[in-house]
């Protein structure tokens, strides 16, 4: 997030949610949003295929076809630019090719936007109006626009309608991601990714090697790593003989899952790291029995960027160990030394090597967790990123053109299927179909489909359908709602018996990020009989 998660509670005067059904997904922010909304009088803009929660009290509500973003997104910079509300200030002293993005934005006006989404042309104008004109206009989003292969398209078209209204660098504003997992900004932050050393420092600078080179006193590669999906195609090929999996399900929460089987059958061996025997767990060739976030000392770097203590709360089980002894145990075996007596230790190791954490120590975050970046002990953490200038000097406007999601609806696959989570589990379900008192609100699989479909297929409310697509099919209950237009049916990735990336395709991938396309994929409903 560029910005902080109390600004959406008092400081945002206008709110636009885009792919993120915050009150089931974060509920805490979702709370602080609503409470905003009640009790301060913030307006709210929700762009959703579904009528989720927030929609009800939305002052727009944009129900757009799923992976038609980037085409809504440019339908209300038309309208900002056409009637004058950008603000000409932020885009002349702060933004550069701005004139690029507005010569292909030209041809999107509302009425064109509206035959791509399905959105009312005169909400598109209200919803560009109402963020615009706002004091302190904050865009929060989740995987409901990044899970595309337009994924990064889509995330430049949301910073493009920020900085066309100056909404950046000031409290209440900004471009905030919301994060799914309670680390994966921590994750990303220590070099998780395929592309970076810690702190975003790219593979591909020799001066960042060679940093990290004497900083650990090891030859490192030139070369960018793998994501997840690309390694699991590698092992499909028969490329990648070994995969070691942390804290991951693969089994359940990649897509094409008789694909994801294939791969890792391929391998010669499998690793799997966890606390439970998850569905990959169960094909693994060794398994390395860690602990859970409570069973352990360090710290989360949560979605607002902030660095905070965990502290271990209960012993864990005997034949478990820390995540990090493990993986020292492992490096030393292999021939490369640690020696890290506590995460305290391995923290300030962080500290010398990554920028933004230099100036976060044990002794700060004790008790309030400090905002990265924050480069010295004297610095106090920075809540707000962008103020005054943009990390890269000027902001960049990327022109973006709309293109359809890889697959559509035809005459066999008549429906656009999308998945996601649910309020009561969480990811592939690996912990939370084990807490019984979650389980018991949602024990099995769904489809939710628009009662006039529903209706047309003969199919009642909470009987078993097949749902199928190219990849093959699952059997589950329907869920007769009202909240999904009558081409788009919804179900959830969490059950292994009824598993959603069973249908879900990695045919074509984000060619920046790599992200599959979870959201859209041609689907077919039938009633058993």
């Amino acid at each position: 997030m560029t910005n902080s998660i109390d600004e959406l509670e008092k400081d945002a005067t206008a709110i636009f949610l885009i792919g993120t059904n915050t009150t089931e997904n974060h509920p805490i922010i979702g709370y602080k949003i609503r409470k905003n909304v009640r009790e301060n009088g913030a307006k709210l803009i929700v762009a959703d295929p579904r009528r989720i929660e927030l929609a009800e009290i939305a002052d727009v509500y944009m129900q757009f076809r799923p992976g038609t973003d980037v085409a809504l997104l440019n339908g209300m910079m038309n309208v900002i630019i056409n009637e004058g509300l950008l603000d000409q200030k932020f885009i002349t002293e702060r933004t550069e090719a701005f004139e690029d993005m507005k010569q292909i934005v030209e041809k999107y006006t509302p009425e064109v936007v509206a035959a791509i989404t399905g959105v009312p042309a005169a909400d598109i104008r209200k919803a560009a109006r109402i963020y615009a004109e706002a004091e302190a206009g904050s865009i929060c989003y989740a995987m409901g626009l990044t899970q595309h292969h337009t994924g990064t398209d889509n995330v430049k078209s949301v910073c493009n309608l920020a900085m066309l209204t100056g909404h950046l660098g000031r409290p209440g504003t900004g471009v905030n991601p919301l994060r799914g997992q309670n680390n994966v900004q921590g994750a990303c932050d220590m070099g998780a990714l395929p592309v970076s050393y810690p702190a975003y420092q790219a593979v591909s600078a020799d001066a960042n090697r060679e940093k990290f080179e004497k900083a650990w006193g090891v030859k490192l590669s030139p070369h960018n790593g793998l994501t997840l999906t690309a390694a699991i195609n590698k092992a499909y090929q028969g490329e990648l003989k070994a995969l070691y999996v942390l804290g991951e399900n693969p089994m359940i929460s990649d897509p094409d899952q008789h694909h994801v089987e294939e791969a890792l059958d391929n391998l010669e061996f499998l690793i799997v790291q966890d606390i439970f025997l998850s569905e990959t767990a169960q094909k693994a060739d060794l398994i390395l029995p860690g602990v859970s976030w409570a069973e352990k000392d360090g710290t989360f770097s949560n979605t607002e960027r902030r660095v905070q203590r965990v502290r271990q709360a209960i012993i864990p089980p005997a034949n478990s160990r820390q995540d990090w002894q493990i993986l020292m145990d492992l490096t030393n075996r292999l021939g490369y030394s640690m020696d890290y007596g506590s995460p305290q230790d391995i923290f300030e190791e962080i500290r010398t090597v990554a920028p933004s954490y230099a100036g976060i120590s044990y002794a700060r975050i004790e008790r309030t967790g400090l905002h990265w970046p924050c480069p010295n002990e004297e610095h106090p953490g920075t809540p707000i990123l962008h103020i005054g200038k943009f990390s890269r000097g000027q902001g960049l406007f990327h022109p973006v053109e709309f293109k359809e999601p890889f697959e559509l609806p035809d005459e066999e696959y008549p429906l656009i299927l999308s998945t996601g989570r649910s309020l009561f589990h969480y990811h592939t379900g690996t912990m939370t179909r084990r807490t019984q008192a979650l389980d018991a609100h949602q024990p099995t699989n769904e489809v939710q489909v628009n009662h006039h479909t529903a209706a047309a297929l003969g199919i009642q409310d909470g009987e078993m359908v097949r749902l199928s697509t190219r990849r093959g099919s699952i059997e589950l209950k329907a869920k007769l709602t009202d909240i999904l237009n009558e081409k788009v049916v919804f179900t959830f990735f969490h059950f292994s018996e009824a598993a959603a990336n069973i249908l879900t395709h990695a045919e074509v991938l984000d060619p920046v990020a790599g992200i599959p396309e979870y959201k859209v994929c041609a689907a077919r409903l039938e009633k058993i009989v």
